[in-house]
């Protein structure tokens, strides 16, 4: 079983206020044993109309959306090379032990599933995060990025909602006194992730979880997320190694492997999804070796994953049916699952659910309490938007369209474009198809369109631009993604006619031929994007409705869920 954390008071925050120091430090964290579970008095907030909580939202966050804005942004403006490795390029990690050192060391006072990876890894925290509320434990979840709100990228309490705009707004400002001193001790080069990551730390151990699930945001051993010991630690995750932020953690697969086994810690287990290549997961091993870690891999012969079939649901949301079974011989635990509703779909989610199960199993050896009901019901109830997310025919209906799919998926490299195919092969074998894409500067464009091309010829593939972050530093503009397009289509061999810049008069006119049509549209809606690609998707075929895919980017995908929220 873990062994319960020390109680470790936290310090005095912000400027001297007796009411606020006693509401803050007066009680240590209780760190609850797995086999004593204890109620909680918490109640998950109520959900108000979209309109009405983004209102509330801005008002509630205006002081602290401002505050985090002043600081370095890495996802705005991009990562440093060499950034995210173990080395003197990479992040300073005693910048932020110091940070949290002065805020009492919350992240001391909660056990912690940490999970790095290139992709996989928020689907991954998603699925553990609601199988250990399945069973009743309170739950710290914290990944990045976020869709439409700061709020989602913190969840805390047995519900999974995200945190509310008044807690972190309380928050903030009971720590906003340290948070000022350690900026200026700090030389201003605290940044926005590592001041989130800190909050974030001191939410969990203010509402005591009893378990966090924490995803690393850059790499492992230097992202701001490392500071966790091999005592706070229950298992590390490590979802899958590809060629992603390549300058920052070192240019090359190898060095992105070294760079996020570096959350691997002295005789805790480490769960390894992959496949991976097999010098790859050496290096892998070599650490978990060095640290007398367990590895748990969910390619081991042991396990036997299936998914059968692709079903829609009474409400409108596919689900694939699949069966799982896990006996390995280096855990304990074992389980058998049939028919499995996942609504994350394709066979790289499936996998995601694999890491995720076995990570409860490792938990389970340790001593906590986690039934097979549990991991049934905490995986089928795990959906992400913005991940193989098809839209209703009422959200369709919302942006003025009709008689047309639309599917939205963040996918953004090589290897989540190759699973973005999966879904289109198992959903819409047959059928028009259409793709909307904006990326961002820093991606491989040229790999991406290579692989949803492997998809078969689509009908339309229309090329546009959406701020990353927030901001224009690492968007893309339409035309160079554009040039890829047309590279990779003649490298194909595919045929295709350039229909140039989309605007309200050509998406009314189909060329007079049947290549696949490529063009850019520089509209800033992305509303008005689908629309111009929905009407040349309907000159091709009225008979059957269509599937436009939008994907490129989770800021793209974003942009599209606000439209629909409002």
């Amino acid at each position: 079983m873990s062994s319960p954390l020390p109680r470790l008071p936290i310090v005095a925050l912000s400027t001297p206020n007796p009411k606020m120091l006693r509401r803050f430090a007066a009680a240590p964290v209780r760190f609850r044993y797995p086999m004593m579970m204890m109620s909680s008095s918490k109640t998950c907030e109520s959900r108000r109309p979209a309109s009405l909580e983004a209102v509330s939202e801005a008002a509630d966050l205006r002081e602290f959306l401002d505050y985090m804005e002043r600081l370095k942004n890495y996802e705005m403006v991009g990562v440093p090379q060499g950034a995210g490795t173990d080395t003197d390029e990479g992040f300073d990690l005693g910048r932020m032990r110091r940070l949290l050192g002065r805020l009492g060391d919350p992240h001391k006072q909660f056990k912690v599933v940490h999970i790095a990876g290139t992709k996989g890894k928020g689907s991954t925290a998603a699925f553990i995060s609601n199988i250990l509320r399945e069973e009743g434990y309170s739950v710290g979840c914290y990944t990045s990025p976020h869709l439409l709100s700061v709020r989602e990228r913190i969840s805390v309490g047995k519900c999974g909602n995200p945190v509310s705009a008044i807690l972190l707004q309380e928050l903030f400002q009971e720590a906003k006194g340290i948070l000022d001193q350690s900026i200026i001790k700090e030389n201003e080069a605290l940044s926005h992730f590592e001041v989130f990551t800190a909050l974030t730390f001191l939410l969990f151990a203010k509402e005591r979880v009893d378990i966090a699930v924490i995803e690393a945001g850059l790499g492992g051993a230097r992202d701001a997320t490392n500071v966790v010991c091999s005592t706070e630690l229950a298992t590390a995750v490590i979802t899958s190694i590809g060629e992603e932020h390549l300058a920052a953690l070192g240019g090359s697969l190898q060095s992105i492997a070294l760079a996020k086994s570096g959350i691997i810690k002295s005789g805790c287990p480490v769960v390894i999804g992959g496949p991976f290549e097999s010098h790859i997961e050496e290096i892998i091993r070599h650490k978990a070796s060095l640290m007398k870690s367990k590895v748990i891999s969910t390619c081991d012969p042991g396990i036997q994953k299936t998914s059968k079939c692709l079903t829609m649901g009474k409400d409108e949301i596919p689900y694939q049916t699949c069966d799982i079974q896990i006996q390995m011989h280096n855990l304990q635990s074992s389980i058998t699952l049939s028919n499995v509703k996942l609504h994350l779909l394709g066979i790289h989610q499936l996998q995601n659910a694999i890491s995720a199960v076995c990570t409860a199993l490792s938990l389970r050896d340790q001593g906590w309490v986690i039934s097979d009901k549990s991991i049934r019901a905490g995986s089928e109830k795990t959906r992400l938007n913005g991940r193989s997310q098809f839209l209703t025919q009422r959200e369709i209906l919302s942006i003025g369209l009709s008689d047309v799919n639309i599917l939205i998926d963040g996918a953004h490299t090589e290897a989540s474009a190759k699973g973005l195919v999966e879904v289109i092969k198992m959903a819409h074998p047959h059928g028009t198809l259409a793709f909307l894409v904006a990326m961002a500067s820093d991606k491989d464009h040229l790999s991406f369109a290579k692989q949803l091309l492997s998809a078969g010829r689509p009908e339309l593939v229309v090329l546009t631009e959406v701020k990353i972050a927030g901001g224009k530093s690492r968007m893309v503009s339409a035309s160079v993604l554009k040039d890829a397009w047309v590279k990779t289509s003649k490298d194909l061999g595919m045929d295709f006619v350039d229909i140039g810049i989309i605007d309200d008069d050509k998406s009314e006119k189909e060329p007079n031929c049947k290549k696949m049509m490529l063009g850019t549209c520089k509209s800033t809606s992305t509303i008005d994007s689908i629309k111009h690609a929905d009407q040349l998707l309907k000159s091709r075929s009225k008979d059957h409705p269509g599937l436009i895919v939008v994907t490129g980017s989770l800021h793209l995908v974003a942009s599209l869920l606000a439209a629909i929220k409002k």
